[in-house]
């Protein structure tokens, strides 16, 4: 019964903030049709790529290296080791790419907007700044999303960058590829379309991952044990809501002839 009764709880929370994530993205999009804060704009933008830039660096060579040390095994197996290099492009640009720049934007900037804004609000800050007529949205919400939309989409191409280039020296160095023909390969299997569709799925993932940790943030409560219960959750469900958008959009892109 105890068991039973702490999952009602946890499905009504769920719930719960369902229904404020939603509110929340209504209210942004309503927002946006006023010109957002330049200054908090530049300082989030500033704020969330320093926190993200060397972790994403860190997350993107073992998790290429590992993608192409399978797929190059792989390939060997068929007699195509030298389409090593289209393999590893393919891979990079429509999963690696997205899901690593936002994973790490999720993990590190999310959690740190939360921790502010939620620092804020144990602060009585931003009640005053209610009292005052400022709209807490646009001023505080709209500029954070759009940093993390600028932001994931340039570590998007950090990403494709520090990818591809493990790739090719693992592949080459380690694997005995051709290095001639695994560059001549790597548009074999890609198209702009491809980065076209990661650069959206990045964008998109970006979106997500700043509208949880605004609105977690923004309703934290209970002293600075409710922020950090507050922080907990946005890793929680930023990559629980990245994994779903991740397989819807790709599973939509697929069934419109994407490759």
């Amino acid at each position: 019964m105890a068991a039973t009764a702490r999952a009602s709880v946890a499905v009504q929370g769920l719930m719960v903030h369902m229904g404020g994530l939603l509110s929340l993205t209504l209210d942004s999009a309503l927002a946006l049709r006023r010109r957002p804060h330049v200054g908090e704009l530049l300082e989030q933008t500033v704020f969330i790529a320093r926190v993200s830039m060397l972790p994403v660096v860190f997350v993107t060579i073992p998790l290429t290296v590992v993608v192409q040390f399978f797929v190059g095994q792989l390939l060997s197996q068929i007699g195509a080791a030298d389409l090593a290099g289209a393999g590893a492009a393919l891979a990079v640009v429509q999963e690696l790419g997205p899901f690593c720049s936002v994973l790490v934007v999720a993990g590190a900037g999310a959690t740190a907007v939360c921790a502010d804004l939620g620092a804020r609000r144990i602060r009585e800050e931003l009640e005053a700044m209610q009292a005052l007529g400022i709209d807490l949205v646009h001023r505080l919400v709209v500029p954070r999303l759009i940093a993390f939309v600028i932001v994931s989409v340039g570590l998007f191409a950090l990403v494709c960058a520090v990818g591809l280039t493990g790739t090719y020296l693992f592949s080459t160095v380690s694997q005995g590829a051709s290095p001639g023909l695994f560059v001549a390969n790597l548009t074999l299997l890609v198209s702009p379309t491809d980065f076209i569709v990661g650069i959206v799925k990045t964008a998109v993932f970006g979106v997500a991952a700043g509208l949880v940790a605004c609105h977690l943030g923004l309703n934290a409560k209970g002293g600075p044990q409710g922020v950090g219960d507050a922080v907990n959750q946005t890793v929680v469900y930023a990559l629980m809501l990245l994994i779903v958008l991740n397989t819807l959009i790709t599973s939509i892109y697929l069934q419109l002839g994407g490759r």
